[in-house]
């Protein structure tokens, strides 16, 4: 087995790995065989379109200071990608958000219409199952684990749950109710991908668990951010503003000033998870100082 440290000339800045996702995922995902094979051209749109791949960037990183076997993380953290893909084609969707951009562009269902962004989703979901069911390096009862992690993550305790209460909320949502639905909704996919990492780097119990709390936090803070650039100009942001009008949002019953703090308290609480899991010097530390800015 090869592990991250030992592929040379492989720099483990942030940029180096989210290229070495990049490159994995357009070998990966199905080329269309003519101009009309809408579905592949969409699947690849999706998946390969602009964005920081920070969930298999982080798998990665997390890999190498575990001594996680190479080509079996870097797979799974592109199934992890291909899921995050296809929650954001549903996502979009007129009978969800009905959102106009994406990452700077149009989004899929403008761009081929709903029957072809149903599909793609469907075929993304289904490209990361096969994707885990044959991972190298990897023993097969440890791909059954990463198996039943994405599909948990995914279902109605994950991504599922956490689209249909913010769909269908309740009139008057507590804070905590709000941060349950953020749970779903962001953190359980953070969730899977480091417990997944775990899973293939084969930690202790310990460390897994340290890892999805980590993992929560993150889902916390990412949701906060989210929620506080959602009045920003799309132009900056590269999605549509004003997506939470009317919905239940911590902003919207704390304020911003309240919510600011909090997600101060969650970037804070990241940050000592991870000099705890891996040191003080960490490269991960300052990759994830970059990924928040709490004004």
């Amino acid at each position: 087995m090869r592990a991250l440290a030992t592929i040379p000339g492989l720099h483990h800045s942030p940029d180096a790995l989210k290229a070495l996702v990049d490159r994995r995922l357009g070998e990966l995902l199905p080329r269309p065989g003519d101009p009309g094979d809408l579905v592949a051209l969409a699947i690849r749109e999706a998946a390969t379109g602009p964005g920081k791949r920070t969930r298999p960037v982080m798998m990665l990183a997390i890999g190498h200071e575990l001594d996680a076997p190479t080509r079996g993380l870097l797979d799974a953290a592109c199934a992890v990608e291909m899921v995050h893909a296809a929650s954001l084609v549903l996502d979009d969707m007129p009978c969800m958000d009905n959102a106009q951009m994406r990452r700077g562009r149009p989004t899929i269902h403008r761009r081929f219409g709903e029957d072809i962004a149903a599909l793609a989703s469907i075929g993304l979901l289904s490209q990361a199952f096969s994707l885990l069911a044959g991972l190298p390096e990897v023993q097969p009862e440890t791909r059954n684990q990463l198996v039943a992690l994405l599909a948990c993550a995914i279902g109605p305790q994950g991504l599922v749950g956490g689209q249909c209460l913010d769909l269908r909320e309740a009139p008057e949502q507590s804070a905590d109710q709000v941060s349950n639905k953020n749970a779903l909704k962001t953190g359980a996919l953070f969730a899977a991908a480091f417990e997944m990492t775990a899973v293939v780097a084969q930690t202790d119990t310990q460390t897994r668990q340290s890892l999805r709390r980590l993992a929560l936090e993150l889902g916390q803070a990412f949701q906060l951010q989210d929620d506080l650039q959602d009045g920003e100009d799309s132009t900056s942001s590269g999605k549509d503003s004003g997506q939470d009008a009317g919905k239940s949002t911590l902003i919207s019953l704390l304020g911003i000033a309240h919510s600011r703090e909090q997600m101060r308290q969650h970037v804070q609480r990241i940050e000592t998870a991870l000099a705890d899991l891996f040191g003080a010097s960490s490269p991960l530390l300052q990759y994830c100082r970059k990924l928040f800015k709490v004004p």
